[in-house]
């Protein structure tokens, strides 16, 4: 497995996988919200993007992004991660987020953090490699 940063020659199928992630979560995006999206990959440095290959075939992706931290250095947020069907279960989701995490080290953002569905499947993945949210619980605010 190869796991690297997305380049102007991933995008037809870096726009597969995202669409399947979409898929999964049942949403739905504009032609005009994938391609912000991955300029915004490409161009914005505290945005990334990264992808994971087996016999150069891209099987993963993972989006993540780097912010200020009132009491920390800086945080990572991984946004998005997203392995093909046919691959999973084979270490390619624990190997994007032991690579992000790396890399956000290396940026001096040594906070990883992401947050998922209460009954994804992905949670038994979440549970083994992350600690689980700490005893935080995410709300959201939304101005009526």
């Amino acid at each position: 497995m190869e796991i690297n940063y997305l380049s102007e020659s991933d995008r037809a199928d870096w726009e597969i996988l995202a669409r399947g992630k979409d898929a999964c979560f049942d949403v739905e995006r504009t032609a005009d919200s994938y391609d912000r999206t991955w300029r915004r990959l490409l161009d914005d440095g505290r945005i990334r993007g990264v992808a994971a290959r087996i016999d150069g075939t891209m099987v993963g992706i993972a989006h993540y992004l780097f912010h200020a931290s009132i009491w920390y250095s800086g945080k990572c947020y991984l946004a998005d991660l997203y392995v093909a069907e046919n691959v999973r279960r084979k270490g390619v989701a624990t190997a994007l987020i032991e690579w992000v995490a790396r890399d956000a080290e290396e940026q001096g953002f040594p906070s990883l953090y992401w947050n998922t569905l209460e009954d994804a499947p992905a949670r038994a993945l979440y549970d083994r490699v992350g600690k689980y949210h700490d005893g935080f619980i995410l709300y959201t605010y939304k101005r009526q």
